[in-house]
């Protein structure tokens, strides 16, 4: 199972939610057709399609060092603009700052 980070990263990538790491893995990925077809096939919908972008990413930064070193590096900075929500919930808030409190009724 790839780490917590690659899954959230594969998400991010799924739901097209950051470019800059897109491009990135895209162009790590330009000389596999299946990892491209994968990446771009990608869907939130399908956690499975996360699940196999996550392990590619495993795999492909073990092989590549400084491309698993850029794509951490280009992750924090676009994590604090990302607001992602997966799976099943009642109630789901995504915020950044909160002055005051929530409540759900």
């Amino acid at each position: 199972m790839p780490e917590p980070i690659l899954i959230s990263i594969a998400a991010a990538l799924a739901a097209k939610a950051a470019t800059g790491i897109y491009d990135l893995v895209k162009k790590k990925f330009s000389k596999d057709p299946a990892a491209i077809a994968e990446l771009e096939a990608a869907s939130t919908d399908q956690p499975e399609t996360i699940t196999a972008i996550a392990e590619r990413l495993e795999v492909a930064g073990k092989e590549d060092p400084e491309f698993a070193a850029a794509l951490r590096e280009q992750y924090q900075q676009e994590a604090e603009v990302i607001n992602q929500f997966s799976g099943t919930a009642r109630n789901v808030v995504q915020a950044r700052d909160i002055q005051g409190g929530i409540s759900f009724s």
